[in-house]
């Protein structure tokens, strides 16, 4: 299949790029340092800490350290918080007589051992968010969810539901909400404008992860949820991308799901992505960009297609919680 992708702007090996969101973004982001793209790792891992315990930190993921973005509602409060726009919460959660982040509860492993370092390390990430936000030339976010999860006393949006990894859920302080078509846009473009005012010249690139929902809080069938879902992601990037011209969708999301495909380029769990369709993902990137001269071979043609890039399936992923927290 070719012709899937023109890129609206410039993208090379000297563009300095900041990744976030989902947990399919962070295939897009070990595929471009594959590539050797120039990716912004704003909050860089100690130096004697090994790469699998600094991945098990949530170091080297994404190009600041809050752990998977999955709603935009997510992104605009970091945000919006990281440029002093809005005052962080001073939430904190206990678990065990250990402490976590509510707003990235999977960061540290076993959780901190005060209150007090919890915030300071939020604030440390916060500082790290806005010196990417400032240096980047191209952001490249991965829109993943609808679903999400507020504070009922402050607005604030929680990327799972409290008490999945950390805390205690309280029915009067956690609420669901499944974010709208208005309401996520509005977040994405409130995001957009932000960043905009510090790096006047940024350019943003949207994906939407093609990795179905594994629960949902809504009351449908996860299948009726995740169409939902998929639809007002998918549309909202699309407007940004016609309506902005500082904004590109990318479709990774029609690659692995799209129906010529025949759902090959899922594990047998039809959920999660196999490595050769990540590869399949971004050699048609690659292409795009032109970082590779041959067109990406079509898979369901004659032939095997040629193995663009090594990518590790090993990802980050809170929301996998919610597979065995649903199966209880």
């Amino acid at each position: 299949m070719k012709g899937l992708w023109t890129p609206k702007f410039q993208i090379t090996s000297d563009t300095r790029v900041a990744t976030a969101g989902s947990c399919f973004a962070q295939h897009i982001s070990a595929a471009m340092q594959g590539r050797g793209y120039t990716w912004l790792d704003s909050e860089p891992a100690p130096v004697c800490m090994s790469k699998k315990v600094r991945k098990s930190y949530n170091y080297e993921v994404f190009s600041f350290r809050t752990g998977n973005i999955y709603t935009p509602a997510l992104l605009r409060q970091w945000v919006f918080w990281a440029l002093g726009l809005e005052a962080p919460s001073s939430e904190v959660m206990e678990t065990d007589g250990r402490f976590f982040d509510p707003y990235r509860p999977a960061i540290e492993p076993g959780g901190y051992a005060c209150a007090e370092e919890v915030l300071l390390a939020r604030e440390t990430t916060l500082a790290c968010i806005r010196a990417a936000l400032i240096e980047m030339d191209l952001f490249v976010f991965t829109l993943g969810l609808t679903e999400g999860w507020i504070n009922t006393t402050d607005g604030t949006v929680y990327p799972v539901c409290p008490g999945t990894i950390a805390g205690q859920f309280d029915a009067d302080l956690h609420a669901f909400r499944n974010f709208s078509y208005d309401e996520t846009l509005q977040a994405m473009q409130q995001a957009f404008e932000a960043i905009k005012e510090v790096n006047p010249n940024v350019k943003f690139l949207l994906t939407v992860s093609p990795v179905p929902l594994t629960a949902t809080a809504s009351g449908d069938h996860v299948l009726v949820s995740t169409t939902y879902s998929k639809s007002v992601l998918r549309a909202v990037a699309g407007a940004l991308s016609s309506m902005r011209e500082d904004t590109d969708y990318f479709p990774s999301y029609e690659v692995i799901s799209g129906a010529p495909y025949r759902a090959m380029f899922f594990d047998p769990n039809l959920r999660t992505v196999t490595p050769k369709g990540v590869e399949h993902v971004m050699s048609h990137f690659f292409a795009g960009v032109g970082m590779q001269q041959e067109t990406p071979v079509d898979p369901i043609r004659k032939g095997a297609p040629k193995k663009v890039e090594t990518v590790g399936d090993d990802l980050v992923c809170e929301e996998a919680v919610m597979e065995a927290w649903n199966a209880n």
